[in-house]
């Protein structure tokens, strides 16, 4: 979903990069460094996308970032028809994503 997004994104001229953190614990034992090149702080839009609860995300978007996941339990359906149900989906994590970049420029 975030790399299709992403594709969306740089073909509307929009410079992106998708970084996989698929262990906070693991992030979180590294050190500032290491984090900051992930994480550049200079960098304010960010959009976090979990296929699951997305509430861990908070503290590494900020304050201008978005948050695209599901926050809902105990749906049966097709994983596809699910996250199009939910907006789980390239073009709601790009939407996310315009709506990040125009929150970081205020």
């Amino acid at each position: 979903v975030a790399v299709e997004a992403r594709e969306q994104l740089q073909a509307a001229g929009v410079p992106t990069r998708v970084v996989s953190m698929p262990s906070v614990e693991w992030f979180e034992e590294q050190d500032q460094g290491y984090k900051d090149s992930v994480l550049p702080p200079s960098v304010k839009a960010r959009v976090a996308v979990e296929a699951g609860i997305g509430l861990t995300w908070y503290r590494y978007v900020g304050d201008a970032g978005r948050i695209v996941s599901l926050e809902h339990f105990g749906a049966s359906a097709d994983a596809k028809v699910l996250f199009r149900e939910f907006g789980f989906t390239p073009e709601h994590v790009a939407a996310a994503a315009r709506e990040s970049l125009e929150a970081a420029a205020r």
